[in-house]
């Protein structure tokens, strides 16, 4: 393993991150990409361990709407089977004798009932199948229930609708050298007093024990006002860093991710949102600066901002040392 010698003994690191010392007790990253911490559950049973209340309002619109259509297929496959096997005798108004017909009809009579839609042209007789469509129409007006209190909860939930660069740079800065990495909103909302903070998680030898170590990354501009177009968090390299004398090769082997934090106002929600992603020290390009992503329209009346730009850079030189780094 790769080993660090070059922190500075008198940085103070962080012991209040919620993350774990011992490296051999980690695997891979501490945050994913989407910003949800890197870690699996066990010693408890599966659906002891999920929230399906959050997994359902995290999960993508188009696999919520999948989810919903297939209860809604499957239950009434189940109410229409137990119609059936009851006898098609046992609802009013079908006539048809070919079996598959008999079974569609149950199927949609099921539909009508689960909805509480109730047509008349088909009606229950007898005990069982009116008890079974009477539990078939608590158990719809139920699921309708749930599905418009997720669909509110999705719709009415603080969210920080921002995207992260997809690398962060080691980039030329102030005669020096600087971290950066970048951040957009790209929905129509409006976020004021934005504050960042990035800290580096590092796996660094303390006592001939490989250990991980956490500091926190002073920032150029650690708030904005108003985010409105983008912006570049920048971590200058100076003595205070923790990057201060890396050489290409160290941050090209040394095991260590930064993890940033996102928290602003929401002001259409009079809400606070927070984000999070991280960035692994190989997802950092060596040598480049990002490219422009705004500029002002044809009309001169309007910023346009790129958003396919967010991790849009260019290659070039560094000196690592006093010595130039070049472009390969």
């Amino acid at each position: 393993m790769f080993k660090i010698h070059k922190i500075n003994p008198g940085l103070k690191s962080e012991i209040n991150t919620g993350f774990g010392v011992n490296s051999s007790d980690y695997g891979g990253r501490f945050l994913n990409k989407n910003g949800n911490p890197n870690v699996e559950k066990k010693g408890v049973g599966y659906f002891e361990r999920i929230s399906w209340y959050h997994v359902l309002l995290d999960i993508p619109q188009w696999k919520l709407l999948l989810v919903i259509l297939l209860f809604y297929s499957i239950i009434n496959l189940i109410f229409g089977s137990l119609y059936f096997l009851i006898g098609i005798d046992k609802l009013g108004g079908i006539t048809t004798k070919s079996p598959i017909e008999a079974f569609g009809e149950a199927f949609f009579f099921s539909c009508q009932t689960f909805t509480t839609v109730g047509y008349g042209r088909i009606s229950p007789i007898g005990f069982l199948t009116s008890a079974l469509s009477a539990l078939e129409a608590l158990i719809g007006l139920l699921s309708f229930a749930v599905v418009t209190g997720l669909l509110y909860g999705r719709f009415s939930r603080p969210k920080a609708y921002i995207r992260f660069s997809g690398n962060a740079l080691l980039s030329p800065f102030q005669n020096g050298l600087a971290i950066m990495l970048r951040l957009a909103p790209f929905k129509n909302t409006t976020l004021t007093d934005a504050e960042a903070k990035v800290t580096l998680g590092l796996v660094v030898e303390e006592n001939g024990k490989m250990v991980n170590k956490f500091y926190q990354l002073p920032l150029e501009y650690k708030m904005v006002n108003s985010l409105t177009l983008s912006w570049t968090l920048v971590h200058p390299i100076t003595e205070t860093s923790p990057f201060y004398n890396f050489t290409e090769e160290d941050f090209k082997n040394a095991k260590g991710e930064l993890l940033v934090f996102i928290k602003a106002f929401d002001d259409m929600f009079s809400n606070t949102v927070v984000t999070r992603t991280s960035y692994t020290l190989n997802e950092i390009v060596i040598g480049a600066r990002f490219n422009h992503m705004y500029h002002k329209s044809d009309s001169e009346n309007k910023t346009l901002l790129h958003l396919d730009k967010l991790n849009s850079y260019n290659l070039v030189d560094l000196e690592f040392n006093g010595k130039k780094q070049q472009d390969n």
